[in-house]
């Protein structure tokens, strides 16, 4: 790979997303967005235009010309990102979002009412946002995410190439979570360069192999 970053363009979504469960109730998951930050700022620093779609993590200060973007909500990203690549030519995307896979079959127009002993939520998938990249920048250098709790190093391997053949994706970072914490595998081709038992060493490691 290779690639020279100064003055390329490069989008990259992090944090959580929500889907509505009611006018006041959301569904979400505990992705702290930190991934993607530490990637904006990283990629920055190497010289790259770097466009951060960010979800709902609190307030984040980053550094440098980074254009930051907010959403909170599934369709909003889905949206923002639609947008975004059909205005803007980019060189290379990681998506490293913690995309909700399911939503409710049906979303109440009001509050559920509180005081009920049992409610019962259909949940249906959502749609697959990685794949969205490729279908509108067939050029576009993809990096994936693929999030595995206690998975072996195998596995991890397997459900990555699972990703890659599915999305086109031309690289996806698999990490997981055990007795050790973190651990993470840059996973292209027939390679697997890892394990990175921090973000930020991760971080250093993609931006030496992309």
């Amino acid at each position: 790979m290779g690639i020279n970053l100064k003055g390329k363009k490069v989008i990259i979504t992090a944090g959580p997303t929500w889907v509505k469960i009611d006018s006041v109730r959301v569904i979400s998951n505990i992705a702290s967005g930190e991934t993607g930050i530490l990637l904006a700022e990283k990629l920055n620093k190497l010289g790259a235009k770097v466009t951060l779609l960010l979800g709902p993590v609190g307030r984040a200060v980053l550094g440098g010309r980074i254009k930051v973007v907010n959403f909170k909500f599934f369709e909003d990203l889905r949206s923002l990102l639609i947008k975004e690549l059909r205005l803007k030519e980019y060189d290379m995307a990681m998506h490293s979002a913690a995309v909700s896979d399911y939503r409710p079959a049906v979303v109440a127009p009001k509050k559920i009412n509180s005081g009920l002993k049992n409610l019962k939520i259909n949940l249906r998938p959502t749609l697959k946002i990685i794949d969205i990249f490729k279908k509108i920048q067939p050029d576009i250098f993809l990096v994936g995410f693929k999030f595995e709790p206690n998975a072996s190093r195998l596995r991890l391997f397997k459900e990555s190439q699972k990703q890659i053949a599915v999305s086109g994706a031309d690289l996806v970072v698999a990490n997981t979570t055990a007795a050790k914490g973190y651990a993470a595998y840059l996973v292209y081709g027939n390679n697997c360069r890892g394990p990175f038992f921090t973000k930020a060493a991760m971080v250093t490691g993609l931006s030496r192999v992309i």
